[in-house]
């Protein structure tokens, strides 16, 4: 039988970087086969970014530190290799595109590398029109990257990397910006092309149900800086490595816990297709049928009311329009849709960053159409997508006391309310720390730091867990909760269907600048049409109580959420 060398292999290998007390990575014993597909997952800083440098050779080349043990790409040893003949073999897609770019247009952008390889002009254009097909981008060639949706984006620096015909693909979570639907066309394209055209795939997610929509053949766990399982998707979820570690596991599989059902890999509940559904019907149906009613609440004033909102940039560019719906005080509720379908904008409307071309917003019934942005922002909180079109200082604590210093709070009461939000945000360690060392995803939770600390009367959040492990999303999650028990209304723009179902029962949902829905989470989740016009994805909890054939799906849904919240109150 032969014997297949594997393409990537760590032995005795740890790394601490110069700047750290302590190594980031030890005693890491891995094999990467060609061809094979690896998820790799963990808490944030774990060490899943410092492995993939040490893959895509960023470290030792851009990032220094002491290393032990060994290396081997391709059989050899890659400590004798440098930057440039590493990243002809390993492709990374970033989770930013943004900050992948070079080019003015896609085509420019695809052949960077060929263009420094000197290639012949007419093959290199023959090479990136193929490369595009490959990705589906062949008729946008021309299209400047900054036009391009989330999806657009990320196809464009994949193909900047294959054009060089890596022999790896490494994708760093790569669903972080990505609407549910986009997301599942991304884990497609990603299976297409391992499958069509044998690259090995590496995939770093927090995602892990949403990468689990396709076969993956093992999903590494990291703690730590250790490699604590590397295991089928089957094996991994009839454990209790993920729940250990506090990682978020498929709510198909929660659910089946909450059922009392064991989950053991002759059951394959890895993927939710390939689930045993003739062994789980009867439990299933059993907790099904002996859950309470859900009660519904009692509606409160009205704090929001927003009515016929129209909104363009540009004669030919449409954004909102006929917007009309009402919030009340104390809801939790989340703003769903496409890319590009206009939650963002929407949210600069209400926060007076841009104004409505027609249209009134209401704010506890008075029309604020004359308030400036400052009257506003006393009211309502915006937390931006992008945390680096909000930070305007250098220092952790700084920006985060910002605000409070500028409405001349007393300088204890700016501390204990800082550390405070710090705190819940997971950065108090860093309180001292220069932003300029954080990671995009912490450079985020400075920002919802910066707006917790103002308690406002309405905080919107665009995409507040977005490239947040579980535990941290847990965290800010539930401090939000905790505002909201305190009577602060929370309005979320997000693309996380498992935030939209636990933490905001009411949804409105956006597609192509008009409300197409408005109604329960549970009710937009489970309703095919709906899901499919707007970009978003059906729950797997309802995928699982149809295939099981319980009576009443919407009402599974419904009943999972409301343990949870019962058993969260009682935690």
């Amino acid at each position: 039988m032969e014997t297949i060398t594997p393409i990537i292999s760590f032995r005795d290998f740890s790394f601490q970087y110069f700047s750290q007390s302590e190594p980031t990575l030890y005693n890491i014993n891995l094999d990467i086969y060609p061809g094979e597909k690896i998820l790799i997952v963990g808490p944030s800083g774990c060490g899943k970014s410092t492995l993939a440098h040490c893959i895509n050779g960023l470290i030792p080349f851009s990032y220094k530190g002491t290393i032990t043990g060994s290396l081997l790409i391709d059989g050899k040893d890659a400590s004798k290799d440098n930057l440039f003949d590493r990243s002809k073999r390993i492709g990374t897609v970033l989770q930013d595109s943004d900050g992948q770019f070079v080019g003015l247009t896609v085509g420019e952008d695809i052949a960077f590398s060929l263009e420094n390889d000197r290639i012949e002009q007419s093959a290199m254009k023959e090479t990136v029109q193929k490369v595009a097909d490959m990705v589906d981008m062949g008729t946008l060639l021309n299209s400047s990257p900054f036009e391009l949706s989330g999806g657009q984006k990320q196809r464009t620096a994949l193909a900047g990397v294959m054009v060089d015909d890596v022999e790896v693909l490494l994708f760093d979570e790569p669903l972080a910006n990505l609407d549910p639907l986009t997301g599942k066309t991304a884990i497609d394209l990603i299976d297409r092309i391992q499958k069509d055209y044998h690259k090995t795939i590496l995939i770093i997610e927090h995602r892990l149900e949403d990468v689990l929509y396709r076969h993956v053949d093992r999903i590494i766990v990291i703690s730590d800086g250790r490699i604590v399982s590397d295991s089928t998707p089957d094996e991994l979820i009839s454990s209790d490595t993920l729940q250990k570690l506090g990682n978020r596991e498929p709510l198909y599989a929660t659910a089946l816990k909450y059922a009392g059902v064991t989950l053991t890999p002759d059951l394959h509940p890895g993927y939710l297709e390939t689930l045993d559904v003739d062994k789980i019907r009867e439990p299933l149906t059993e907790w099904h049928t002996s859950r309470p009613p859900h009660e519904e609440k009692v509606p409160g004033n009205i704090i929001l009311s927003v009515q016929n909102l129209y909104f363009q940039y540009t004669s030919k560019r449409k954004i909102l329009q006929d917007i009309s719906f009402d919030i009340q005080r104390g809801e939790m509720v989340s703003i769903v849709g496409t890319n590009g379908a206009g939650k963002s904008t929407l949210a600069k409307v209400l926060c007076g960053f841009v104004k409505e071309d027609s249209g009134s917003v209401y704010f506890n019934g008075e029309n604020i159409k004359d308030w400036t942005i400052k009257e506003r922002s006393l009211k309502i909180g915006y937390v931006m997508q992008n945390p680096n079109q909000m930070i305007s200082k250098a220092m952790i604590y700084d920006e985060v006391a910002l605000g409070l210093q500028i409405r001349k709070y007393p300088e204890d009461e700016i501390r204990q309310k800082v550390e405070h939000a710090l705190k819940i945000c997971g950065l108090y360690p860093m309180r001292n720390w220069p932003i300029s060392a954080l990671s995009f995803g912490q450079k985020k939770r400075v920002t919802i730091a910066s707006m917790l600390v103002m308690d406002p009367e309405i905080l919107i959040l665009d995409e507040p867990t977005a490239g947040q492990d579980y535990r941290h999303y847990t965290d800010i999650m539930e401090f939000l909760r905790g505002l909201n028990r305190q009577g602060i209304t929370i309005i979320m723009i997000t693309h996380d269907m498992h935030l939209m179902l636990e933490y905001t029962p009411h949804a409105i949902v956006i597609a192509g600048g008009k409300k197409i829905g408005d109604d329960s989470s549970v009710a937009v989740l489970t309703n095919a049409s709906l899901a499919e016009r707007a970009n978003l994805k059906l729950t797997s909890l309802y995928e699982l109580a149809t295939r099981v054939g319980l009576s009443d799906p919407q009402g599974f849904v419904q009943q999972f959420i409301d343990y949870e919240e019962a058993n969260r109150h009682e935690v």
